[in-house]
C-alpha cells in the first residue's frame, strides 16, 4: 500500500460542503431528468458567472460522455474533429468518438496546445470529398500535459476557427485548475467569447461525478436533450448533479479548490526543482511531469502512486504527479522529503 497517491484528481470523493448539500436535500420530492430546482438554480448561478443569460447548460455524469454526445451532436456522418495527438479523446476515450462513425485527425504538438498554425496542418490533409471533412476542433485547458491557454492564445484560434467554418469546442475537465493557474489571464466571462461549446468539470473539483456542458453557439442548441437521453446521459436523479454544482457555484468554492490543487502542485514543483531535476513540460496547474532517473522512479514507486508518462532517454523518464482539491501539504512535503533521501 502506497503512503499517498498522485495518480489522479479523482481519488477523493466529494467535498465536504457538496456531500452536505446532497445529504441536507435527500428526502425532498423533485422533478426528475434535469429539471429540478437544484439544476435550475445551479444553472443560474453558472450562467451569472459566465456573464451570459444566453448559453445552454446541461449537466452529464463524466466528462467522456460530454465529449462523446458534444461531438457527436455537431458532426455529420462525413465529418470529423480536429485534435493534438495527446488529447483525451485520441488517447483514454476508448475510442468513444470514432465509435460513433467520427476520425480524430491528430496533430502533434510539443506541449499539448493547438495554434491556427497547427489546425492549417491537419486541414492540409483534408480537402475534398475523398477525405473527411474537418468539422471541429478540439482542445483542453488545462491540457492533458498540465499547460494551459492564454487569452491572445484563444482568441487567435477562435478567429482561425471562424474563418474556416470549424465550431472550437473545449475539454474543461480541470478547467478550475487551468483558470486559476498563475499564469492564466482568462476568466469564465471571457471564455464564452472564443469558444462555440465547452464543458466545466465537477469529477476533478470536488464532485462526486458531474460535468456541465455549456452551448454558446445558438447553432449546436436545438435538440440537445435528445442527443442526451440518445447517448444515455439523462439522468432520472439529475438533481444529484444540479445539487453538486450549486454547492460548488454558490459561493466560489468551485474556484477555491481549483486553486488548492494547483498550490499543492507549486510547492512540489518548487521542492523538485530545489533537488536539481527539470520537468517534461511547464505546468502551472495541478498535472506535473518531473523527469527523474529510471532507477529512482523504481524505488519512488514502492512509496506513491503516479504514472510513468515519457520514456526521455535510455536512462530517465517522466513521472506525472497530480494533485487534487483535497490534498494535503503534509503529504506533499513527505514526497518531496522522501525524494531527498533517495536521491542521496
Amino acid at each position: 500500500m502506497n503512503k499517498y497517491s498522485f495518480l489522479n484528481d479523482y481519488s477523493e470523493g466529494g467535498h465536504p460542503k457538496v456531500l452536505e448539500l446532497l445529504q441536507s436535500t435527500n428526502l425532498q420530492q423533485e422533478l426528475g431528468y434535469g429539471q429540478d430546482s437544484f439544476c435550475i438554480k445551479a444553472e443560474s448561478l453558472i450562467k451569472s458567472e459566465l456573464g451570459r443569460e444566453d448559453v445552454d447548460v446541461h449537466f452529464i455524469a463524466g466528462g467522456t460522455q460530454a465529449n462523446l454526445i458534444v461531438l457527436a451532436s455537431i458532426l455529420m456522418p462525413y465529418e470529423g474533429v480536429i485534435a493534438a495527438k495527446s488529447s483525451h479523446i485520441n488517447r483514454h476515450e476508448t475510442g468513444a468518438i470514432e465509435a460513433t462513425g467520427h476520425k480524430v485527425i491528430t496533430v502533434n504538438v510539443p506541449d499539448g496546445k493547438l495554434t491556427p498554425e497547427l489546425v492549417a496542418q491537419g486541414l492540409s490533409e483534408y480537402e475534398d470529398e475523398h477525405t473527411v471533412m474537418p468539422r471541429v476542433v478540439f482542445i483542453s485547458n488545462s491540457t492533458e500535459l498540465g499547460t494551459i491557454y492564454k487569452e491572445i492564445e484563444l482568441k487567435a484560434l477562435s478567429e482561425f476557427c471562424k474563418s474556416k467554418g470549424l465550431y472550437l469546442y473545449m475539454d474543461g475537465a480541470r478547467l478550475a485548475s487551468g483558470l486559476m493557474s498563475g499564469e492564466s489571464d482568462l476568466n469564465m466571462k471571457q471564455l464564452v467569447n472564443y469558444v462555440d461549446a465547452f464543458y466545466i468539470g465537477g469529477t476533478k473539483n470536488g464532485a462526486l461525478i458531474g460535468e456541465a456542458i455549456v452551448l454558446v453557439n445558438d447553432a449546436l442548441k436545438k435538440n440537445f436533450r435528445f442527443h442526451i437521453k440518445q447517448r444515455g446521459g439523462l439522468l432520472a436523479k439529475g438533481r444529484v448533479l444540479g445539487s453538486q454544482f450549486l454547492a460548488l457555484f454558490e459561493s466560489g468554492l468551485y474556484f477555491e479548490l481549483g486553486k488548492h490543487a494547483n498550490q499543492m502542485a507549486s510547492k512540489l514543483v518548487q521542492g523538485i526543482e530545489g533537488l536539481g531535476y527539470s520537468f517534461e513540460t511547464h505546468s502551472t496547474t495541478n498535472q506535473i511531469f518531473p523527469i527523474f532517473p529510471n532507477s529512482l522512479i523504481t524505488r519512488l514507486s514502492e512509496l506513491y502512486g503516479f504514472y510513468i508518462w515519457t520514456k526521455i532517454d535510455s536512462e530517465n523518464s517522466s513521472i506525472r504527479l497530480v494533485t487534487s482539491w483535497a490534498t494535503k501539504e503534509e503529504k506533499v512535503q513527505e514526497f518531496l522529503n522522501d525524494l531527498k533521501n533517495l536521491k542521496n
